[in-house]
């Protein structure tokens, strides 16, 4: 390696991403990064035809290029492309997962980034999940590394860490060694970029995008024996240094047995992950006649607020990030895990419009960020209380079933089917990405 050697952190990612047996993956980790995988496409193909993912899908249909990838109902195209395409298009509707550790979506930068290199390089479907796999892993020690001063300040962990996560999938997909993979981590670190003044835009998914052909790019680079500054997540004037990093070691810690992916949080609301544990809570409520509601306060983990708190949303994109709009939803009965609930139509019913000046919404450094607490006053000055928690235990095959049931909402049932036949079976990426084809129907074959 040239310009200067690899620090602390980096030395211990690359040896992970580089040298972690497949063998060593427990079963339950494997099975949840199946769930998460699952849930990927099944929210990818959901949201193919949202307006950002018809734009970026255009650009890069418009550029074309060797057919290396699948893009999310498009042609085949560079890995670097189809990795830029398939990041956005998942994270469109923004109902993929989170992992609150460090409040990133792990899978929408990593995923699209690992299947775009898998069917590149003709690997197995064994490695393409392993690669994925310790990808998120990676992206997720990255973003606890970082701290939660880098995402507060306006950084967007999905796609800084997110980046990391894509760099470290590819690059072992390409069989890199430690130095390789240090070097392919201090090249991304210099790509990473993201920030959350683009919450509530297409500037969001796109962030994701960014991330996952970030991390393509990079490998690929090193690859072709580019040698950038191995410290460029670590050093002085690295990543963490110039972006308001923690360097918190501790984030490596275990890393490899003591495994952090399985505590990643499934969507099964609509929205953006921090309304989920409100929208939990006034699901405890009784069902108040919408007339006899005086206000709603909410308390929710004060980093939230400059998050999801648009006090007045006009449009379905603006309604996935307000505490006000996913409460008058909720109280009138609205399905907020209903893709077609979030639209501006419903963002200006006046209905729903009538419930933003009676909610109100504080920070409470008590509750943890996957924690909500309601108090609900009625007319007659009757107050009723609610808690969610997203962290109330869910096994296994709850978490299987609730998966199963959102994914065939969102793709059908008989898609749904194959596509968990599919990942359970570990199919070759080649065969795998034919379900995002435009073509493919449910029992596999083309329609």
């Amino acid at each position: 390696m040239t310009g200067g050697d690899a620090g602390d952190a980096t030395r211990l990612l690359a040896r992970f991403v580089a040298n972690q047996s497949g063998r060593d993956i427990p079963h339950a980790v494997r099975a949840v990064f199946q769930l998460s995988l699952q849930d990927w496409v099944s929210v990818a193909l959901a949201g193919t035809d949202e307006p950002v993912s018809r734009r970026v899908r255009a650009m890069v249909v418009e550029e074309g290029g060797a057919p290396q990838a699948q893009v999310i109902h498009g042609p085949r195209l560079p890995a670097r492309a189809a990795a830029l395409a398939n990041g956005t298009i998942s994270h469109a509707l923004d109902y993929d997962d989170t992992h609150f550790d460090h409040i990133g979506h792990p899978s929408v930068a990593v995923i699209p980034a690992a299947l775009a290199m898998a069917q590149r390089s003709a690997v197995s479907g064994h490695a393409f999940q392993e690669a994925a796999l310790v990808g998120m892993e990676a992206s997720i020690a990255v973003g606890l590394w970082l701290g939660r001063a880098h995402y507060q300040v306006g950084f967007h962990q999905t796609a800084t860490a997110g980046a990391f996560g894509a760099a470290a999938a590819a690059g072992r997909l390409l069989k890199f060694d430690a130095d390789q993979m240090a070097c392919c981590f201090g090249l991304v670190a210099t790509r990473a970029s993201g920030l959350k003044s683009q919450f509530g835009t297409m500037g969001k998914p796109l962030n994701a995008g960014n991330a996952a052909s970030n991390g393509v790019e990079a490998a690929l680079l090193v690859a072709h024996g580019l040698q950038p500054d191995p410290a460029g997540l670590d050093g002085p004037l690295g990543f963490g240094a110039t972006h308001h990093g923690a360097a918190d070691m501790t984030a490596f810690d275990g890393l490899g047995t003591d495994w952090r992916l399985p505590r990643v949080q499934h969507k099964f609301h609509a929205c953006c992950h921090g309304l989920h544990a409100t929208l939990e809570a006034l699901a405890e409520l009784p069902n108040p006649d919408p007339s006899e509601v005086a206000r709603i306060d909410i308390a929710v983990h004060p980093r939230w607020l400059s998050v999801c708190a648009k006090p007045a949303p006009r449009t379905g994109l603006e309604l996935k990030f307000s505490y006000a709009g996913v409460t008058a939803l909720a109280l009138l009965g609205h399905g907020t895990a209903r893709l077609d609930t979030f639209s501006t139509a419903m963002a200006q019913d006046p209905r729903v419009m009538a419930f933003y000046d009676r909610v109100h919404v504080t920070a409470d450094d008590t509750l943890t960020e996957m924690q909500a607490r309601v108090i609900l006053t009625r007319q007659g000055g009757t107050q009723e209380t609610a808690f969610g928690d997203l962290e109330k235990p869910m096994t296994l095959a709850q978490r299987t079933r609730r998966i199963q049931s959102k994914s065939a909402s969102l793709i059908g049932t008989d898609k749904s089917n194959t596509l968990r036949r599919r990942v359970v079976a570990a199919v070759s990426p080649t065969q795998f990405a034919t379900l995002l084809t435009k073509g493919e129907n449910g029992d596999g074959k083309a329609a």
